[in-house]
């Protein structure tokens, strides 16, 4: 896992089959984001296996409340690659407004 700025975690899932789904990930993302030293900032996720990519948006204040993006395959075309890029884009945007 990697943390940058306290705000986004990149989680990595590591296996021989590549064909583990993104989504057995979603339970620790979301543990590891309610970890947020900040918690007045919303935290920002994103899940790989290598072949897919989803994105994880978690608010907390009275109530947690999170966000999921679509499953990206951005080796699929360049459009998913495109799009995958353009929300890694937006999170910098947010995470440097908040720096």
């Amino acid at each position: 896992m990697l943390v940058l700025l306290s705000q986004l975690w990149v989680v990595v899932l590591e296996s021989k089959k590549t064909a583990l789904s993104v989504w057995v990930a979603l339970p620790q993302t979301l543990a590891d984001l309610m970890a947020n030293p900040q918690p007045e900032q919303p935290s920002f996720g994103m899940v790989t296996n290598g072949d897919d990519i989803f994105f994880v948006k978690l608010v907390q204040g009275e109530q947690r409340q999170y966000a999921l993006s679509r499953v990206f395959a951005p080796f699929t075309s360049s459009q998913e690659l495109y799009s995958a890029l353009q929300i890694l884009k937006r999170m910098g945007q947010v995470i440097g407004e908040k720096v």
